[in-house]
């Protein structure tokens, strides 16, 4: 474990993220809550094609769970992926939805396979206050959203991260193993790789 931080630059990206905490929380939930930030995050171990939508990025990150969990970091406890909650009387979905030990918090992340958009945090917002109204209970702290994508401005993230009243961070990632589009077609599938040695 000591290993693959030191490989991946634990330490320039750990805390690093671009967040509102110390606007939105407590000083003490603050500091902690910036700590089990990252910047980049380092999805080296996803192989996706070049034009990969956030489906198929999602889907990839379930798939390399362990992996995943591992970036992440300390303290996340997974509770569900595309996880329903009620906003008025419309039905959204939570990319991921995870309870950090750490800090004594929901966590609730969503996934860009773009770059950043200031609407982002808008939508991340309006999930982090639905889950404190309707999941949180007294002994936790505030809830608190997490976005990655692509790419983003660090200019239009904090003024974005500035106008929300919820404390929010936006980060991005790290993807090297990208395969050409024109393979995707002609690589089997996994199924078709477990079939094959079956027989």
């Amino acid at each position: 474990m000591l290993l693959n931080f030191l490989e991946t630059g634990l330490y320039e990206r750990r805390g690093k993220a671009a967040t509102n905490f110390a606007l939105t929380l407590p000083e003490e939930d603050s500091d902690l809550a910036q700590e089990i930030t990252k910047d980049p995050y380092n999805f080296d171990f996803l192989t996706l094609t070049e034009r990969y939508n956030e489906k198929e990025m999602k889907d990839a990150l379930m798939d390399n769970a362990e992996q995943f969990f591992l970036e992440l970091g300390r303290g996340f406890s997974y509770i569900g992926r595309e996880v329903r909650i009620m906003v008025g009387k419309k039905e959204k979905f939570m990319d991921m939805l995870f309870f950090n030990y750490i800090t004594r918090c929901f966590v609730v992340l969503e996934i860009k396979a773009g770059d950043f958009e200031s609407p982002n945090t808008g939508q991340l917002g309006t999930y982090v206050v639905a889950v404190n109204h309707q999941m949180k209970e007294e002994w936790m702290n505030p809830t608190i959203g997490l976005l990655i994508c692509k790419d983003k401005d660090e200019i239009e993230a904090q003024y974005a991260l500035e106008s929300s009243s919820q404390p929010l961070g936006i980060s991005s990632y790290e993807l090297s193993n990208l395969i050409p589009d024109n393979y995707k077609g002609s690589m089997p599938t996994i199924e078709e790789i477990e079939a094959e040695l079956a027989d």
